[in-house]
């Protein structure tokens, strides 16, 4: 993913390329990864979370009580989701 460096990510990538002495040109690809993975929406990490969940044979029901915790450490904001409006996410 190709980021913009606006001026808080110029300074992230300043700082990360004084500590590691790591290429710049790899520090803002890492940081345009990171938060390309962290721009994901609530729906969308539901639908994959639920895809990864199922092929390790897990069951919805347990399926959505991991769900639920694992939304709740996420970064984006979310209001607790019900099994039933998870449901409706994954299934329409």
């Amino acid at each position: 993913m190709v980021i913009a460096l606006n001026d808080d990510l110029r300074e992230l990538v300043d700082q990360l390329e004084r500590t590691t002495q790591l290429p710049r040109g790899l520090l803002a690809r890492l940081v345009g990864d990171v938060l390309g993975h962290y721009d994901e929406g609530v729906d969308a990490f539901v639908r994959r979370r639920h895809a990864e969940l199922q092929v390790e044979r897990m069951s919805n029901p347990v399926i959505w009580d991991q769900l639920s915790s694992e939304i709740a450490l996420r970064r984006f904001s979310a209001d607790a989701l019900s099994p039933r409006q998870l449901r409706r996410i994954v299934y329409g």
